[in-house]
Protein backbone atom coordinates (compact mmCIF):
# COMPACT_ATOMS: atom_id res chain seq x y z
CA UNK A 1 0.00 0.00 0.00
CA UNK A 2 1.21 3.38 -0.61
CA UNK A 3 1.94 6.02 1.67
CA UNK A 4 -0.68 7.91 -0.05
CA UNK A 5 -3.63 5.88 0.18
CA UNK A 6 -5.73 6.80 3.21
CA UNK A 7 -6.00 4.57 5.64
CA UNK A 8 -9.14 1.59 5.51
CA UNK A 9 -9.28 2.89 1.94
CA UNK A 10 -7.41 -0.55 0.76
CA UNK A 11 -5.51 0.87 -1.99
CA UNK A 12 -8.91 1.36 -3.80
CA UNK A 13 -8.20 5.13 -4.44
CA UNK A 14 -4.74 5.19 -5.44
CA UNK A 15 -2.94 8.04 -6.75
CA UNK A 16 -0.28 7.20 -9.21
CA UNK A 17 1.56 9.49 -11.43
CA UNK A 18 3.52 12.55 -10.26
CA UNK A 19 0.58 14.89 -10.55
CA UNK A 20 -0.39 16.43 -7.25
CA UNK A 21 -4.07 17.73 -7.00
CA UNK A 22 -4.52 21.26 -5.77
CA UNK A 23 -7.14 22.37 -3.89
CA UNK A 24 -9.01 25.83 -5.31
CA UNK A 25 -11.07 28.56 -4.22
CA UNK A 26 -14.29 28.46 -6.33
CA UNK A 27 -14.69 31.55 -8.32
CA UNK A 28 -17.47 34.20 -7.29
CA UNK A 29 -19.67 34.93 -10.30
CA UNK A 30 -20.19 38.67 -8.38
CA UNK A 31 -16.87 39.19 -8.78
CA UNK A 32 -16.48 38.12 -12.50
CA UNK A 33 -19.70 40.24 -13.17
CA UNK A 34 -18.04 43.17 -11.34
CA UNK A 35 -15.07 43.05 -13.13
CA UNK A 36 -16.50 43.22 -16.49
CA UNK A 37 -19.06 46.23 -15.95
CA UNK A 38 -15.43 47.79 -15.21
CA UNK A 39 -13.70 47.27 -17.90
CA UNK A 40 -16.34 48.04 -20.20
CA UNK A 41 -16.86 51.14 -18.39
CA UNK A 42 -13.04 52.22 -18.78
CA UNK A 43 -13.21 51.50 -22.42
CA UNK A 44 -16.30 53.50 -22.83
CA UNK A 45 -14.56 56.76 -20.84
CA UNK A 46 -11.87 56.66 -22.76
CA UNK A 47 -13.56 56.29 -26.22
CA UNK A 48 -15.49 59.36 -25.46
CA UNK A 49 -12.58 61.17 -24.20
CA UNK A 50 -10.83 60.45 -27.58
CA UNK A 51 -14.21 61.82 -29.19
CA UNK A 52 -13.58 65.20 -27.57
CA UNK A 53 -10.25 65.82 -28.05
CA UNK A 54 -10.80 64.99 -31.83
CA UNK A 55 -13.72 67.36 -31.86
CA UNK A 56 -11.07 70.15 -30.16
CA UNK A 57 -8.02 69.92 -32.12
CA UNK A 58 -10.81 69.18 -35.29
CA UNK A 59 -11.79 72.30 -35.42
CA UNK A 60 -15.30 71.12 -34.03
CA UNK A 61 -17.60 73.40 -32.26
CA UNK A 62 -20.45 72.18 -29.67
CA UNK A 63 -24.01 72.90 -30.39
CA UNK A 64 -24.19 76.08 -28.30
CA UNK A 65 -21.33 77.61 -29.92
CA UNK A 66 -22.58 76.48 -33.37
CA UNK A 67 -26.32 78.30 -32.11
CA UNK A 68 -24.24 81.39 -31.44
CA UNK A 69 -22.10 82.03 -34.28
CA UNK A 70 -26.08 81.29 -36.33
CA UNK A 71 -27.59 83.62 -34.99
CA UNK A 72 -24.62 86.32 -35.66
CA UNK A 73 -24.28 85.90 -38.84
CA UNK A 74 -28.01 86.10 -38.83
CA UNK A 75 -27.90 89.59 -37.39
CA UNK A 76 -24.91 90.68 -39.74
CA UNK A 77 -26.87 89.67 -42.33
CA UNK A 78 -29.84 92.23 -41.66
CA UNK A 79 -27.52 94.67 -41.03
CA UNK A 80 -25.99 94.14 -44.50
CA UNK A 81 -29.40 94.35 -45.82
CA UNK A 82 -30.37 97.36 -44.48
CA UNK A 83 -27.26 98.82 -45.01
CA UNK A 84 -27.58 97.90 -49.01
CA UNK A 85 -31.14 99.08 -49.39
CA UNK A 86 -31.73 101.72 -51.71
CA UNK A 87 -32.11 105.55 -49.77
CA UNK A 88 -30.24 103.92 -46.73
CA UNK A 89 -27.62 106.99 -46.83
CA UNK A 90 -28.32 110.33 -46.63
CA UNK A 91 -27.65 112.11 -49.59
CA UNK A 92 -24.75 115.22 -48.93
CA UNK A 93 -26.53 118.62 -48.58
CA UNK A 94 -23.50 121.23 -50.10
CA UNK A 95 -23.73 124.47 -49.45
CA UNK A 96 -23.97 127.01 -52.15
CA UNK A 97 -19.96 128.08 -52.99
CA UNK A 98 -21.05 131.62 -51.53
CA UNK A 99 -21.32 130.26 -48.22
CA UNK A 100 -17.93 129.09 -48.23
CA UNK A 101 -14.93 130.91 -47.54
CA UNK A 102 -11.60 129.89 -49.08
CA UNK A 103 -8.07 130.29 -48.63
CA UNK A 104 -5.58 129.17 -50.86
CA UNK A 105 -1.81 128.96 -49.65
CA UNK A 106 1.28 127.56 -52.18
CA UNK A 107 3.11 124.78 -50.85
CA UNK A 108 4.97 124.35 -53.98
CA UNK A 109 7.78 126.27 -55.44
CA UNK A 110 5.84 127.63 -58.80
CA UNK A 111 5.52 130.94 -58.02
CA UNK A 112 2.21 133.05 -58.28
CA UNK A 113 0.21 129.67 -57.83
CA UNK A 114 -1.85 131.16 -54.81
CA UNK A 115 -2.95 134.20 -56.20
CA UNK A 116 -4.22 132.30 -59.86
CA UNK A 117 -5.80 129.74 -58.15
CA UNK A 118 -7.71 132.30 -55.79
CA UNK A 119 -8.31 134.15 -58.46
CA UNK A 120 -10.21 131.19 -60.12
CA UNK A 121 -12.31 130.22 -56.98
CA UNK A 122 -13.53 133.93 -57.08
CA UNK A 123 -15.07 133.35 -60.37
CA UNK A 124 -16.58 130.80 -59.45
CA UNK A 125 -18.60 132.02 -56.94
CA UNK A 126 -16.81 131.44 -53.55
CA UNK A 127 -15.35 133.88 -50.87
CA UNK A 128 -11.70 134.06 -50.48
CA UNK A 129 -10.40 135.04 -47.17
CA UNK A 130 -6.14 134.97 -48.04
CA UNK A 131 -3.76 134.06 -50.19
CA UNK A 132 0.23 133.32 -50.15
CA UNK A 133 2.91 131.02 -49.20
CA UNK A 134 2.07 127.41 -47.07
CA UNK A 135 3.59 127.59 -43.29
CA UNK A 136 6.71 125.52 -43.02
CA UNK A 137 4.33 122.85 -41.71
CA UNK A 138 2.64 122.57 -45.47
CA UNK A 139 6.04 123.53 -47.53
CA UNK A 140 6.48 121.17 -50.05
CA UNK A 141 5.55 118.56 -48.29
CA UNK A 142 2.05 117.95 -49.91
CA UNK A 143 2.43 115.60 -52.76
CA UNK A 144 -1.47 115.43 -53.60
CA UNK A 145 -3.07 118.04 -55.89
CA UNK A 146 -4.50 119.50 -52.60
CA UNK A 147 -4.88 119.33 -48.98
CA UNK A 148 -8.27 120.78 -47.56
CA UNK A 149 -8.20 121.66 -44.07
CA UNK A 150 -11.82 122.31 -42.77
CA UNK A 151 -14.01 122.36 -39.71
CA UNK A 152 -15.64 119.89 -37.88
CA UNK A 153 -19.36 118.30 -38.40
CA UNK A 154 -21.13 117.33 -41.74
CA UNK A 155 -21.65 120.64 -42.50
CA UNK A 156 -17.54 121.50 -42.45
CA UNK A 157 -17.35 117.98 -43.99
CA UNK A 158 -19.75 118.82 -46.95
CA UNK A 159 -17.79 122.50 -47.16
CA UNK A 160 -14.81 120.75 -48.18
CA UNK A 161 -16.39 118.18 -50.45
CA UNK A 162 -17.49 121.15 -52.39
CA UNK A 163 -14.25 122.57 -52.77
CA UNK A 164 -12.34 119.01 -53.30
CA UNK A 165 -14.63 118.40 -56.22
CA UNK A 166 -13.50 121.94 -58.00
CA UNK A 167 -9.47 120.18 -58.19
CA UNK A 168 -8.27 118.07 -60.91
CA UNK A 169 -6.36 115.47 -59.37
CA UNK A 170 -6.43 113.92 -55.84
CA UNK A 171 -7.12 115.24 -52.56
CA UNK A 172 -6.90 114.83 -49.03
CA UNK A 173 -9.23 116.28 -46.73
CA UNK A 174 -7.88 117.00 -42.59
CA UNK A 175 -10.26 118.10 -40.17
CA UNK A 176 -9.22 121.00 -38.01
CA UNK A 177 -7.31 120.50 -34.72
CA UNK A 178 -9.48 119.44 -31.72
CA UNK A 179 -10.72 122.39 -29.97
CA UNK A 180 -10.21 124.94 -33.26
CA UNK A 181 -12.50 127.87 -33.42
CA UNK A 182 -12.56 127.89 -37.40
CA UNK A 183 -15.79 128.46 -38.84
CA UNK A 184 -18.05 125.79 -40.36
CA UNK A 185 -17.37 126.91 -43.79
CA UNK A 186 -14.05 127.94 -43.70
CA UNK A 187 -11.60 125.94 -45.71
CA UNK A 188 -7.87 126.25 -46.10
CA UNK A 189 -6.27 124.98 -49.19
CA UNK A 190 -2.69 123.68 -50.03
CA UNK A 191 -1.82 123.78 -53.09
CA UNK A 192 0.36 120.51 -53.50
CA UNK A 193 2.64 118.97 -56.22
CA UNK A 194 -0.11 117.40 -57.92
CA UNK A 195 -1.75 120.21 -58.54
CA UNK A 196 -2.15 121.40 -62.19
CA UNK A 197 -5.65 123.10 -62.66
CA UNK A 198 -8.85 122.95 -61.45
CA UNK A 199 -11.94 120.93 -63.12
CA UNK A 200 -13.82 122.30 -65.66
CA UNK A 201 -17.90 122.85 -65.16
CA UNK A 202 -18.75 119.61 -66.46
CA UNK A 203 -16.07 117.53 -64.06
CA UNK A 204 -17.46 119.37 -61.20
CA UNK A 205 -20.92 118.75 -62.10
CA UNK A 206 -19.75 115.08 -62.39
CA UNK A 207 -18.15 115.18 -59.21
CA UNK A 208 -21.03 117.03 -56.88
CA UNK A 209 -23.52 114.17 -58.54
CA UNK A 210 -21.45 111.08 -57.29
CA UNK A 211 -20.91 113.00 -53.92
CA UNK A 212 -23.74 112.92 -53.63
CA UNK A 213 -24.80 109.85 -54.22
CA UNK A 214 -22.44 108.07 -51.56
CA UNK A 215 -22.44 104.16 -51.68
CA UNK A 216 -24.82 102.65 -49.09
CA UNK A 217 -22.68 99.50 -49.74
CA UNK A 218 -21.27 98.49 -46.42
CA UNK A 219 -17.12 97.56 -46.60
CA UNK A 220 -15.79 94.44 -48.16
CA UNK A 221 -14.31 93.54 -44.50
CA UNK A 222 -18.08 94.09 -42.42
CA UNK A 223 -20.08 92.11 -45.05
Amino acid sequence: MSMLTPPGMGGKYRVTGNQYPRMRRPRSKVRIVAVVVTTVAVVGLAGWGTLQLVDVFGGKSTPAKNTAAQAENAAKERTCKAAAAPGSAAPIAFPEPGEVTINVYNATAKGGLAKDTADEFAARGFKVGTFGNADPEYDRKVKVAALLIGGHGPKAEAAMRLVAAQFKGTTTLKPAAAGSKRATGTVDVMLGKGFTKLSGDKAVEKALAALARPSAAPSAGSC
